[in-house]
């Protein structure tokens, strides 16, 4: 027998409904009521004689958010995976994905049978786009309302232990993305359990998740426990909390330093590395700072102005929340400082934003990429920079990425320009929820000028309808084919430079620039990148030519490297006194 526990501070009685038949639950200390039941049941609960409602700890949505929930004995699974390490967050070279376009099939076990192909790419960590429940079958994830549960259309919570074990049998780490500052609008049961939400603090969803009024205590654990669960039950290395300067908090301690502790002390346990990464849009370092310092704790946060900066340099773009970006001044603030805004005015924000980066502060902490489910997926068009882009530009963007100090992350089929957009896509049952969502893509759309960028009459794709999810399914038969192949041998070759790098205690690091050229330099390595039509001349100091992208060949000759135009190179040997 399972225990079955739930709190409602908002209920007299609370009975458990299995197969119609309702009963009573035992009433415990604290507002909270229990019950046990075989592994596999599908029950539900009804407050005050209400409608039947999920779990708010459920592990399994078998019939949809709104159906029952399903008993899962998480304890069952023979996992294989005593004799794994753990793998490091911090330089780790991390691979984004999304389960449902990932693969054909769109689940996690048909996922595992692409983790070799990972492997050898030289992929150290995959992280997974988030996995609970949400309404319909096709979606991000970013909507869920099941926090404890994993997607049914995924394969459930059984499919994420094969994944994870899978991959730890290849020494693969996985992060799992998690969502807490927000839920869905459709399914969203927690209110009617407890004071869940409060209306002192707003985030762009709505009332704010109540992490410092009254009843906020079991709101914490709620969120607390649930990631304590993905490390022991689910063996995950790692998790993405999104939007975390959306969980407005101002008790103390905040629930990010709390949890910061709370994990660590599970790392103490389990004797093996756990890992917290933060999304963060306050460019603050106190987030990676560790608690006993005053900070909250996180292992490492994402670091947008780092993208901002190049995809800005490389493609031109100035819109929207490009506007401070684009020059190589600002591209080579972002490579050495961290944060392009750290004290500075932001023009988007229409304010002074971030704070500095000590150059104590370890890069590693700080995930890069120039591309994401973001970046890519909410755009007009959800098209990539491969799309659009000489492929010699998109290739140098990547070598700056990888090769720096900072912490790479690649998205999924980027490491072969793959074809496939990655547009916003849902599966709304509600008629009236789902225009919602198509009336906000267009505002969207308009608000950010992406018509001036694809032409007046371009339209944003209908996220409800199936042909948008369909088009988003990576075409693996690319890998054969060129310029897939050629791209996907410049991300095998980057990565097993990066090696090489990582094994070198903190190797100096140099960012040199004109107008319309970059070169990053660590330890004996040189990317360089031309994003002007005329070749330029950069002296690099000696070394050889390692790999080159771009329609027309460099040469390097006498320590200079003549660099065609729209390309990038990859020099090795450089000797350090060139730096």
């Amino acid at each position: 027998m399972i225990p079955v526990r739930v709190w409602a501070p908002r209920a007299r009685r609370v009975d458990l409904i299995v197969e119609g038949t309702a009963r009573a639950m035992s009433p415990e200390p604290g507002d909270w009521y229990a019950a046990q039941l075989p592994a596999g049941t599908r029950y539900a609960f009804s407050l005050d004689g209400g409608p039947a409602r999920p779990d708010p700890r459920s592990a399994y949505q078998p019939e949809g958010v709104h159906g029952p929930s399903e008993v899962v004995d998480t304890s069952a699974f023979a996992w294989t995976d005593r004799n794994y390490q753990g793998v490091e967050a911090l330089g780790a070279v991390m691979y984004e994905l999304h389960v449902g376009t990932f693969t054909p099939q769109g689940t996690l076990r048909s996922a595992i049978e692409r983790l070799d192909y990972l492997k050898d790419l030289g992929v150290t960590m995959v992280e997974l786009m988030p996995l609970a429940a949400f309404p319909g079958r096709a979606g991000w994830g970013y909507d869920g309302v099941a926090l404890w549960s994993v997607h049914e259309a995924y394969g459930g919570p059984r499919a994420l232990q094969e994944f994870v074990d899978a991959a730890h049998a290849r020494g693969l780490g996985v992060c799992l993305d998690v969502v807490h500052n927000h839920l869905g609008p459709s399914g969203n049961y927690l209110g009617e359990f407890g004071p869940y939400f409060t209306d002192r603090h707003h985030t762009p969803w709505g009332a704010a998740v109540n992490l410092d009024g009254d009843g906020s205590h079991e709101v914490r654990r709620f969120i607390i426990d649930s990631c304590l669960r993905w490390f022991s039950d689910f063996h995950v290395d790692a998790l993405r909390l999104d939007a975390v300067h959306a969980l407005i908090d101002e008790s103390h301690p905040h629930l990010l330093a709390q949890l910061s502790d709370e994990v660590a002390a599970l790392r103490d346990r389990l004797a093996r590395p756990l890992s917290l990464i933060a999304e963060s849009d306050l460019n603050d370092v106190s987030m990676v700072t560790p608690t006993a310092r005053g900070g909250l704790g996180m292992d490492a946060q994402w670091d947008d102005d780092v993208h901002h900066a190049l995809h800005a340099w490389l493609t031109g773009e100035r819109h929207g929340y490009y506007g401070d970006f684009g020059d190589s001044e600002t591209l080579a603030k972002a490579f050495t400082e961290v944060f392009v805004h750290n004290g500075t005015y932001s023009s988007f924000r229409e304010k002074i934003w971030g704070r500095p980066v000590p150059a104590e502060v370890d890069r590693r902490r700080f995930v890069t990429f120039t591309e994401n489910h973001d970046q890519v997926g909410n755009r007009g068009m959800g098209d990539r920079p491969s799309e659009r882009h000489p492929l010699g530009l998109v290739a140098g963007g990547a070598a700056l990425v990888l090769l720096s100090p900072f912490t790479p992350m690649i998205f999924q089929g980027q490491e072969f320009a793959a074809s496939t957009p990655f547009p916003f896509f849902t599966d709304h049952d509600d008629d009236e929820l789902a225009e919602a969502v198509r009336r906000g893509r267009r505002e969207e759309f308009a608000r950010h000028g992406w018509a001036e960028l694809y032409g007046a009459d371009a339209s944003v794709p209908d996220p409800q309808s199936p042909s948008t999810f369909e088009r988003a399914h990576l075409r693996w038969e690319e890998l054969d084919q060129d310029p897939h192949r050629t791209m996907l041998a410049w991300f095998r070759r980057l990565i097993q430079v990066r090696a090489r790098l990582e094994e070198m205690p903190r190797p100096h690091t140099a960012f040199d620039y004109g107008r319309d050229w970059c070169a990053l330099r660590r330890a004996d390595v040189v990317v360089a990148v031309n994003r002007a039509e005329e070749p330029v001349h950069i002296h690099v100091g000696g070394g050889d030519l390692d790999a080159a992208m771009g329609e027309h060949q460099p040469c390097l000759k006498d320590g200079v490297l003549q660099l065609p135009g729209r390309s990038s190179a990859l020099v090795l040997g450089v000797p350090t006194s060139a730096h």
